[in-house]
């Protein structure tokens, strides 16, 4: 199954709440609170997302955590590769070939290649501001013969 982690799922909806008001500051027990989570994992997905360059935080009687970049500059894709590292479908995708069990028998590297790109390409188009509203329009049909992909995540767990 191909799905994101329970995390990074949570730190999308902060985000997308914290989208609405993009020059507030927040603090880790409002956002807990208003999402309706645990403090010490939304403490922790706050700092990993400042850590990553998408939040920056604030010290003081008037502190809290803000967003560093407009929604519409911070893409979904950059949202999941903070909170879980590389877009790779595959261990071939993410490492290459030689990371591939079957080596250079393996036939469909090439294809496992494309289609990442495509779920990549996909998740950058979609921003944090894009998030909260009104569905995001459908991407273009994919080139080849990828007729359809139904996209859930960004994890893949099994062989090929």
């Amino acid at each position: 199954m191909i799905r994101i982690n329970r995390e990074t799922d949570y730190a999308i909806g902060i985000l997308t709440r914290m989208a609405r008001d993009p020059q507030r500051r927040y603090t880790a027990p409002a956002l807990a609170e208003a999402r309706g989570l645990p403090l010490p994992v939304v403490g922790k997905i706050l700092k990993t997302l400042v850590h990553g360059g998408i939040l920056v935080s604030y010290r003081g009687a008037k502190g809290g955590y803000g967003l560093a970049r407009t929604p519409e500059s911070v893409s979904v894709a950059e949202i999941i590769a903070v909170l879980e590292g590389p877009i790779a479908l595959t261990e071939c995708v993410e490492e290459g070939v030689d990371a591939c069990q079957y080596g250079d028998q393996c036939t469909v590297s090439t294809n496992w290649s494309h289609i990442n790109q495509v779920v990549l390409q996909a998740l950058e188009g979609i921003s944090l501001a894009d998030m909260d509203g009104a569905p995001v329009a459908a991407a273009p049909e994919p080139q080849a013969n990828v007729h359809s992909l139904k996209f859930t995540g960004v994890r893949y767990v099994g062989d090929h």
